[in-house]
């Protein structure tokens, strides 16, 4: 199996991990000390900083890569994050299609959207702040 295709895999379980703690934060503390309406948007601008960081932090292991090799790095996290969103959400946590799509609903204050668009693009742009680009 191609090695940067492990690292990035490496790098996005990483992220799956800062996004679990963020939702724990958000259930323990941003919701009782907020509300929901406020801690929904605040834990997904959080995330999405989250997600940024730790590409900035890692991005180097996966080396000096061509620009279209960061661009799908970002979109296999894309796809990853929203296949284990689907899955885990509708097998594990039991929640409905309904439940589950309602991460789209930015109305209701769900950043979902611009976690995916900040995951999308973060290897790519970390690498450029790195300047490993």
């Amino acid at each position: 199996m191609n090695s940067v295709f492990i690292k990035a895999v490496g790098i996005w379980l990483a992220i799956v991990f800062a996004a679990f703690i963020n939702g724990v934060f958000r259930e323990k503390v941003l919701v009782p000390a907020t509300g929901t309406d406020l801690a929904l948007p605040l834990s997904g601008a959080l995330l999405s900083i989250l997600v940024f960081l730790i590409t900035l932090a890692l991005v180097p292991l996966m080396g000096r890569l061509e620009i279209k090799k960061y661009l799908w790095t970002g979109l296999l996290w894309v796809i990853l994050t929203l296949f284990f969103e689907f899955i885990f959400g509708y097998f594990i946590a039991g929640k409905s299609w309904q439940e589950i799509l309602q991460v789209f609903n930015i109305q209701k204050g769900d950043l979902f959207i611009l976690v995916l668009f900040v995951t999308a693009l973060s290897p790519w742009c970390a690498a450029k702040v790195r300047g490993i680009l």
